[in-house]
């Protein structure tokens, strides 16, 4: 980070437009400058040699191009990967590839740390330390398809990683808007999910973005009971109104919502639980993700027995819902789901430089 100059990849299209006409400067300049961020990746403006030199001064003057620095890395057994980025405060963040057959997913977070407490999360249990800006968000991208010479390949991309997404609406939008452009890194909005408790005026708001993502609703539980006690959050986002909120969500044909189901044992895997689960789901244009709860110190929680899962399983298909059991990718690595944040007490207790 530089003092006194603003990050340019935290401006979209529309305001470097804005930006360039305020230095009596044509706006098609926005398009070579994205081009030099985005697809050819510079890291200094000076480098952006098709801009006049006295532009390339006054832009350098006012801006600078971040970038992550990677502090560490664990490979799993089944492929998957964990990268720690150091960002410009000395905080760090974790980012996660999934290798699958054929493909990939790119785990990405939103904040450090997280304020809604989730239990059976340890990101969740630590707190919230500050959201990320949109180009943290974004530069996440670039470093893993650098790292893993992605720039080529197809992948998909889940908010899923550190943090709630639309506890950082601003930022995360403004993300999604420079990651989906034709003229920015042109990720499809059908490759890219955005996974959530259910904030439901946050949701609300999301809805009327042009923003066609996919959309994931971590629930975990068929009544405010024991959702609150799981997710504290569920206070004042409780099922009933969560889910006519996502009766009414504008989805785009051929889409549904993916419902999140963390299984702990004892807590939320009774039969009865998948009966009133599949319920909720009535008429909802939905599909399920059933995933036995990841171990981190401390937790307490455990998943349940294959034959339990299994059980849970069959009652939502009776009902006609599609569900399917996932298997957690990089627990290894503790980069599975609920696992991240695993250095949130050295980072809070680190000096910052």
């Amino acid at each position: 980070m530089e003092k006194n100059k603003l990050n340019i990849k935290d401006m979209e299209f529309q305001q470097l437009e804005a930006a360039l006409v305020s230095l009596s400067e044509e706006p098609y300049r926005a398009k070579q400058i994205w081009d030099w961020l985005y697809v050819k990746r510079v890291t200094n403006i000076n480098l952006m040699s098709n801009l006049p030199k006295e532009l390339r001064q006054r832009l350098q003057d006012r801006y600078y191009i971040s970038g992550l620095e990677l502090a560490d890395q664990k490979i799993s057994r089944d492929g998957s990967q964990k990268f720690s980025f150091r960002l410009d405060d000395g905080y760090t963040i974790e980012t996660v590839w999934i290798k699958m057959v054929g493909h990939g997913t790119l785990c990405l977070s939103s904040q450090i740390g997280c304020r809604l407490g989730c239990l059976f999360c340890l990101t969740g249990r630590k707190g919230l330390i500050r959201n990320l800006q949109a180009s943290e968000i974004i530069d996440q991208i670039l470093a893993v398809q650098d790292l893993l010479e992605l720039k080529k390949q197809r992948f998909n991309l889940v908010l899923m990683g550190m943090g709630e997404p639309l506890d950082n609406y601003d930022n995360v939008v403004k993300a999604l808007r420079i990651i989906t452009s034709p003229h920015g890194l042109a990720i499809s909005p059908r490759r890219i999910t955005l996974s959530t408790v259910g904030l439901i005026n946050p949701l609300k708001t999301f809805a009327q973005e042009a923003l066609p993502v996919n959309l994931a609703i971590s629930l975990n539980a068929t009544t405010n009971q024991i959702r609150e006690q799981l997710m504290p959050v569920n206070k004042g986002n409780p099922i009933e109104l969560l889910f006519r909120t996502l009766r009414s969500y504008p989805l785009p044909p051929r889409r549904r919502i993916t419902i999140q189901y963390v299984l702990i044992e004892g807590i939320n895997d009774s039969l009865q639980d998948a009966h009133r689960l599949a319920g909720l789901l009535r008429g909802l244009r939905s599909k399920v993700n059933l995933i036995p709860v990841n171990y981190f110190p401390g937790s307490g929680y455990r998943a349940p027995r294959g034959e339990a899962v299994e059980a849970f399983h069959r009652v939502l298909q009776d009902h006609n819902i599609t569900a399917l059991i996932r298997e957690s990718k990089g627990a290894d690595i503790c980069g599975a789901c609920g696992q991240l944040g695993g250095g949130l007490e050295r980072w809070m207790t680190s000096p910052m430089p």
